[in-house]
């Protein structure tokens, strides 16, 4: 938890755009529920907090194409499992601001 907060401000304390990475890392919290639908077949809490940080370095637009970019990246990689990551804002309650689908336009974000 307190490497995500640390990841949060750095994070947001920049201009730039939202690294790959951080998004991996953070979608890494969820990989039980990607990988097995589990579970319970809900995501969990480490997942969800997962969830709302993605929301929260999503904070403008090009921080938003970015994640979004990003999640595209990973839908794309893991194409067996597409579906649990697309499902994963609405299980968690998380709006992105943007719909996890590969024929998703990040640019219009």
């Amino acid at each position: 938890m307190i490497g995500t907060l640390l990841l949060l401000s750095w994070a947001t304390s920049i201009d730039a755009a939202v690294d790959c990475t951080a998004v991996t890392g953070l979608i890494s919290a969820c990989s039980a529920f990607i990988t097995y639908g589990s579970p319970d077949p809900y995501p969990g809490s480490p997942c969800c907090d997962a969830m709302t940080n993605l929301n929260v370095i999503s904070d403008s637009p090009d921080n938003r194409r970015s994640v979004c970019g990003c999640l595209m990246g990973l839908i794309t990689t893991y194409s067996p499992n597409s579906t649990a990551i697309a499902t994963l804002p609405g299980f968690c309650g998380v709006p992105l601001g943007f719909t996890i689908d590969p024929n998703t336009d990040c640019n219009l974000y």
